[in-house]
């Protein structure tokens, strides 16, 4: 199970997956969409969406000479949602979390 848990973790390491998947929460979105949202090259952005796409987190059919990309995985959604929320909680200085609710060190807010 734990080797499944850190490939998942791998996968979801990179900002720019994050950042891909943020977009595709509400619908799905074509390449071009998703490089109007997210600053990269086509080249990169075609390599993380093969990888999201492999690894299960994203679906997509294709419409034409156009491919559309959605969310496959919806806990993946739910895991990504419940990790930004409490790190922006935890960024935020009027925060008042103890030390043992904190996921991110307080070196790294510093």
């Amino acid at each position: 199970m734990f080797e499944h848990v850190a490939e998942l973790f791998a996968i979801l390491s990179t900002p720019i997956r994050l950042k891909i998947i943020s977009a595709v929460c509400q619908r799905e979105k074509n390449v071009s969409e998703l490089l109007a949202e997210i600053e990269t090259t086509q080249p990169n952005m075609s390599q993380h969406l093969a990888t999201l796409y492999r690894s299960g987190v994203l679906a997509r059919r294709r419409e034409g000479t156009q491919i559309y990309y959605r969310l496959q995985s919806e806990r993946v959604a739910t895991l990504c949602r419940a990790v930004c929320t409490q790190v922006a909680i935890e960024l935020d200085p009027q925060s008042d979390l103890e030390s043992s609710q904190r996921l991110v060190p307080s070196a790294v807010r510093s």
